[in-house]
């Protein structure tokens, strides 16, 4: 039942961080006016204060590629916040894919 709850929201467990915690990993798609305007720095820091690890990377589309990984809680927490970014952002849309946790450590901006 767990597992159907996961999938539906796009996410899926797949991974244990060591500690009992589950830890997924997604890679959010940003569109819209989101170069130029901070929105890797602030999606670092975001990221920072959830304990979320990945990387925030400008595209050459425009779009921002976020992949993040952590507990699922904090990963739907960063996930919600690139639906809006920074004030200066304006999205348009975010799409997102679910990816295999690869036990990143620490979120940079590339």
């Amino acid at each position: 039942m767990a597992e159907e709850a996961e999938k539906a929201d796009g996410m899926s467990a797949a991974g244990d961080s060591g500690s009992g915690v589950n830890t997924v990993r997604l890679r959010i798609q940003v569109h819209g006016k989101v170069q130029g305007v901070f929105f890797r720095a602030n999606a670092r820091e975001e990221a920072e204060r959830l304990a979320v690890s990945g990387f925030a990377r400008n595209e050459p589309d425009g779009t921002v590629a976020i992949e993040c990984e952590g507990p699922p809680e904090a990963v739907e927490r960063l996930r919600v916040w690139c639906e809006s970014g920074p004030p200066q952002a304006r999205v348009e849309r975010i799409e997102t894919v679910p990816l295999a946790p690869i036990g990143e450590t620490g979120f940079r901006t590339v």
